[in-house]
């Protein structure tokens, strides 16, 4: 059973093809809700595609997995209803030109519009601003986060965080939505080892709060259960890879994504609202 809040994740024989080849096969997995799951192995081994299937942005092509209760890949939008995604480059990245405050306005707009109850929606202004600057506030606490330490505070551009800031403020962003699971792409690229432990501790006190985390890396951590996309883990229950893979992921994410324009268009009426082209 689930608890009230993170989202059980479990798969059987698990796969997704694309044009060119497998983008990950035989995927296995029964994870409880609150764990930490690393998605482990080298650049274009699969790990995204996998990472996106789970989550319920990409179609798999054989076996299924359930999510928080939620069979794949027939309840897909579900899945995606109560999985939210921290950084995923060309999916959910963040924009270098916008400020912390731009990112964190407009992912609380998002979050009224299109996951608020009716009664929420009407009630005055001033309180719907609370609510949301209760909202920013939980999560960046959760993400670890204090605009107060950044250079211009809220004002800071992306493009001036540096690369763990950077992470925590995505994490932050996905954590608004009250999520039951969280998936993170590239948890320890470009990180110093000091800086991969912080990565580590702030995505294990996220699981310890009760939401499921899956966290892609190139190397996982000590107590995290570990899926495997390489050549390494072939013959495992985790996992294992074919030929091709690594282009295969490619293709397979230009063609399966689902979801995109509907982020797209809400994206563009919170920039309305904010009064931001």
């Amino acid at each position: 059973m689930d608890s009230p809040h993170g989202a059980s994740v479990t798969a059987e024989d698990f796969g997704l093809k694309g044009p060119r080849g497998w983008a990950f096969r035989g995927i296995g997995i029964d994870a409880g809700p609150g764990s930490l799951v690393a998605i482990e192995g080298p650049s274009g081994s699969g790990r995204t595609c996998l990472l996106l299937a789970l989550t319920g942005r990409m179609r798999p092509s054989e076996g299924h997995a359930r999510i928080g209760g939620l069979r794949l890949p027939r309840k897909m939008a579900a899945v995606r209803r109560i999985a939210a995604l921290g950084p995923v480059p060309g999916v959910s990245e963040l924009d270098p030109a916008f400020t912390v405050a731009e990112h964190l306005r407009e992912r609380a707009l998002l979050q009224r519009r299109f996951d608020g109850s009716l009664r929420a929606l009407l009630r005055p202004r001033a309180e719907r601003a609370a609510t949301a600057r209760e909202r920013i506030d939980a999560a960046l606490d959760a993400a670890g986060l204090d605009p107060a330490t950044l250079p211009k505070a809220e004002r800071t551009s992306v493009r001036d965080l540096e690369r763990l800031e950077a992470l925590r403020l995505s994490i932050a962003l996905a954590l608004i939505g009250n999520p039951r699971l969280l998936a993170v792409d590239d948890t320890d690229l470009k990180l110093s080892d000091a800086e991969r432990t912080e990565a580590w501790e702030l995505l294990r006190s996220v699981a310890d709060s009760g939401t499921t985390v899956l966290a892609v890396c190139s190397q996982a951590p000590e107590g995290a259960i570990t899926l495997r996309t390489d050549a390494a883990a072939e013959g495992r229950t985790t996992g294992r890879e074919t030929a091709g893979q690594g282009a295969a992921e490619a293709d397979a994410a230009g063609e399966n994504t689902t979801g995109a324009d509907t982020i797209e268009e809400g994206t563009a009426d919170a920039f309305a609202e904010t009064g931001r082209a």
